[in-house]
């Protein structure tokens, strides 16, 4: 019986094993750092279920519009960029299939880059202004910010493209919100997302065009999280509890709410814990059963002989 309780309580102590042994740090070869996580629990509960990690092993971002393919990380400058399955790219041509826009969650702690621009196709000249930008801006400066520029540097020369558009079925707008976009795709068939990134080169060649959406991020740096992160303190993994998604250092051997070096002294504390809420139980129906149990062997042993080896007074149990 005494085996049987001990066998329980490591079991006990078994669930609460770290989390951080299920926090991956990688997806489809992009590494994966606080803030986020794929593994629930792990990184911030601000971007959780924001990124997943398909069946496939290809990392995806959900949005309220859909799940996008991740193309990589940056966490010194912190930013996502996604591709869009659905957009126009160069092997369509003139070739114009409908699209969906592409939207983001504002109650997240994302935003939609200023780095990026939209070239927009076949657009209705009844509902969108399509004009050459800097002869109209500055015929109409009150609807400056409502054109869309046909004489882009980017409609000229289409990344990664031989060709260029002709300037009146492409135009580049960047629309200040999710909403705008949806509009301009209502009247227009078809768009591409163009973010501008930085390749260190002296100015004015540091950014280059590529297609994609960027994605900007906070990282919530909390003191807690830089403790536990710390290496001399057992350098563990920032998470958070499912339940009250309070914040919690996962380490190898056990979560914690401080740092991974804290462990020995809060698994002390849990031992103490555990043996004290033992002597209370034993005091009334763990008394019982565990009495129970030495009753029922000793009746056994009274009226059944030894069947299992010899007994004798160096292994006998009672």
């Amino acid at each position: 019986m005494l085996f049987l309780l001990i066998q329980l309580l490591q079991c006990l102590f078994t669930l609460t094993r770290a989390q951080s042994t299920l926090c991956r740090t990688s997806c489809g070869g992009i590494p994966i750092e606080y803030p986020f996580g794929i593994d629930d629990g792990c990184g911030s509960p601000y971007y959780r279920y924001i990124l997943v990690c398909s069946d496939s092993g290809k990392l995806e971002v959900r949005t309220p519009s859909g799940r996008y393919p991740v193309l990589n990380i940056s966490y010194a400058d912190p930013h996502i960029v996604v591709t869009d399955p659905f957009m126009w790219n160069c092997e369509d041509g003139e070739d114009y299939r409908s699209t969906r826009p592409f939207s983001l969650d504002t109650s997240t702690r994302f935003k939609l880059s200023p780095q990026n621009e939209y070239i927009f196709f076949n657009c209705s000249e009844d509902h969108v202004i399509v004009k050459p930008k800097p002869i109209f801006c500055e015929r109409f400066p009150e609807h400056c910010d409502s054109s869309c520029d046909s004489a882009s540097y980017l409609c000229r020369h289409l990344p990664g493209c031989s060709f260029a558009m002709s300037s009146s079925s492409c135009c580049s707008y960047y629309p200040k919100a999710t909403e705008s976009l949806r509009l301009m795709l209502k009247y227009c068939t078809t768009y591409a997302s163009v973010y501008w990134r930085n390749v260190g080169a002296p100015q004015p060649y540091d950014q280059v065009p590529e297609y994609g959406i960027r994605i900007d991020f906070d990282i919530p740096a909390t003191t807690r999280c830089l403790q536990c992160q710390d290496p001399s303190k057992g350098a563990g993994t920032c998470g958070f509890d499912t339940q009250s998604q309070s914040f919690m250092c996962l380490c190898k051997e056990g979560n914690v709410t401080t740092h991974c070096k804290d462990y020995d002294v809060s698994r002390q504390n849990r031992r103490v814990h555990v043996i004290a809420g033992t002597v209370t139980a034993i005091s009334a129906a763990g008394a019982f059963g565990i009495g129970a149990g030495i009753w029922f062997l000793k009746k056994v042993r009274a009226k059944a002989p030894v069947t299992c080896g010899v007994q004798s007074n160096e292994n006998r149990l009672f």
